[in-house]
């Protein structure tokens, strides 16, 4: 599980489904910052990981500080599903 921050909106939504890095991820939350105050694009702060990790992040079984982050660019994200229920 990691945070990933991305700059720009890909259209997803909690439950998408992405690919980084030849890498497949869920989003399992999305914080959208910067939509009044911010950056002048939206930045959103997604908690990612495989599918196996949904339950520990559904009973809060990680530390959200020691998450790693990355920082990409809305056009470094392949979505494959935009939103979904995450149903594990």
């Amino acid at each position: 599980m990691k945070r990933l921050i991305i700059h720009g909106d890909p259209g997803i939504r909690k439950g998408a489904i992405i690919e980084h890095a030849g890498e497949q991820l869920v989003c399992f939350g999305i914080s959208r910052n910067g939509e009044w105050h911010g950056p002048e694009e939206v930045q959103l702060w997604c908690t990612v990981g495989e599918e196996s990790e949904f339950e520990d992040f559904e009973r809060r079984n990680f530390i959200p500080h020691f998450l790693d982050v990355e920082r990409v660019d809305a056009d470094e994200v392949d979505v494959v599903r935009p939103k979904g229920e995450l149903t594990v």
